[in-house]
């Protein structure tokens, strides 16, 4: 079976090299029920690997050809062979949160092989307190964050006691019970004049949504697109290698300081991220004097109902662009630039359509491009200096077969000029950070996520939050350094 590919989701293979692969992943730490352990969700896996079900969405790969006139289209696979797929590998006995950040960055770095279906799972074994964590890493033209994020609900349940729960891998992107023949042999005649209607009146807004984003660049507003970016030691071409961090806080700490801020948690998690990379080239003597910019993803899914059908997730993706306001030492005065700068950003795109705000998000896209394709950017048209993404997990806990989901790392894709990325998800009353960075542009990665932690610790000082609200500042599994682990092997 044959799907189309989207233009947006085509661009994540036409720019992918060895050097800059495409892929994006999620970390989850895992406690096994109550009496088992981690050879348990080995056994788990082998009976679902025994079962050999793979819906038509983890079978799709990539392919091109003279007839499709050279362009992507998902191809479906009638076999996929899950001993390459899933792979199984322990870190080794008494390691630390730090080793297990060092061998996801070894997970991360490698391309997916686009001759087979572009994923793969690792369990991971070794942890402290008898828990697991899942590393998978799917190709960004496969899916986005939120995309992933919803198929991962698909299976877990609220429920510790359920059982039988498929493994991700044999979750379908059509809900259950759901039948897109079926519903797509019905045509409304009336909708179809609706929609080309409506798709007139997107293509007719183009234009001036572009325009639109251009004055605001030049004016230095918020928008889709920036022409004020300084150059920094982050923004430089990437190399292959990847490092990662994680850390993880109780979201009412972000809560608590956004309520008396008058502020969102986006805003919280946006100051956060703007002290932690100003101390962080702070200390390496090359914090630029104007402010640093950011590219703040936006998902156009909107609230689908439960069980829509979403065959091919694909992207669904704008961005707008929002000042870190890093120039300024007071944290504040930082925080409330941030919240006027994302204001002003949400307020171009209020009232865009969903082809209008891709076609400005494309716009904001084209100094990335100059620097994929060229290796520089003619004049001021520069790259935002970093990307910071916050994708919206499940409330309340969530199980696997009685495993609770403790947390969810997220990790995600570079590009040469944006050798740093910062996206964060919430799941159980936490929210978790994934900082992925270029080895050689952003050294010592941890030090950056450490800077997280006291940038909290002074919002929430500066705004006279007292420690009783604070405990359980933050959870993880410790920060001593171990020998790399092992490779993995096969299941």
């Amino acid at each position: 079976m044959v799907f189309p590919m989207s233009p947006m989701d085509a661009f994540f293979l036409w720019a992918e090299t060895p050097r800059r692969p495409m892929h994006v992943g999620a970390l989850a730490v895992l406690s096994p029920p109550e009496g088992a352990g981690a050879r348990d969700l080995r056994d788990m896996f082998a009976a679902a690997l025994a079962r050999d079900h793979v819906p038509p969405l983890w079978r799709r790969r990539p392919r091109r050809s003279l007839s499709s006139f050279g362009q992507w289209y998902w191809h479906t696979e009638l076999e996929v062979d899950l001993d390459y797929h899933l792979q199984i590998g322990a870190l080794p006995r008494q390691a630390s949160e730090a080793g297990l950040w060092e061998f996801v960055s070894e997970l991360h770095t490698g391309m997916l092989d686009r001759s087979r279906p572009l994923w793969r799972m690792y369990l991971i074994e070794g942890l402290p307190g008898r828990r697991y964590a899942l590393y998978i890493k799917t190709h960004s033209a496969l899916a986005d964050g939120v995309s992933a994020m919803r198929l991962l609900q698909r299976t877990t349940s609220s429920d510790p006691d359920q059982r039988a729960m498929p493994a991700l891998w044999e979750v379908t992107g059509q809900a259950p019970g759901g039948n897109v023949a079926a519903s797509a042999s019905a045509v409304d005649p009336l909708a179809v004049v609706r929609t080309v209607l409506s798709a007139v009146g997107d293509l007719a807004g183009v234009v001036p949504a572009l325009a639109d984003a251009a004055w605001r660049a030049v004016r230095r507003r918020g928008g889709p697109l920036t022409l004020a970016a300084p150059h920094t030691p982050l923004n430089v071409p990437i190399g292959s290698a990847r490092s990662f961090a994680g850390r993880t806080f109780p979201i009412d700490r972000l809560r608590l300081v956004a309520k008396r801020t008058n502020a969102t948690l986006n805003d919280i998690v946006l100051a956060m991220c703007a002290g932690a990379v100003r101390r962080y080239l702070l200390d390496r003597e090359a914090l630029p004097g104007a402010p640093l910019m950011a590219t703040v993803p936006v998902s156009l899914r909107g609230d689908e109902p439960a069980g829509a059908p979403d065959q091919v997730p694909g992207n669904k993706i704008g961005a707008l662009t929002c000042s870190l306001a890093t120039h300024l030492a007071d944290p504040a005065e930082r925080l409330a630039a941030v919240q006027a700068s994302m204001r002003d950003g949400k307020a171009a795109l209020a009232d865009r359509s969903q082809l209008q705000v891709l076609t400005m998000s494309a716009l904001g896209a084209v100094p990335l491009a100059f620097a994929m394709t060229l290796g520089r950017t003619p004049g001021r048209l520069r790259p935002t200096n970093v990307v910071i993404s916050n994708i919206v997990g499940p409330q309340g806990p969530v199980y696997w077969n009685g495993a609770r989901v403790e947390t969810i790392h997220p990790l995600s894709v570079l590009f040469d000029g944006q050798a740093l990325n910062i996206t964060c998800t919430s799941i159980d009353d936490q929210i978790a950070f994934g900082l992925t960075g270029c080895r050689c542009a952003v050294p010592r990665i941890d030090t950056l996520a450490d800077s997280l932690d006291r940038e909290l610790d002074v919002l929430e000082a500066f705004h006279r939050i007292p420690d009783a609200d604070c405990r359980d500042r933050r959870r993880g599994l410790g920060s001593r350094r171990v020998r790399p682990p092992r490779r993995p092997n096969q299941i």
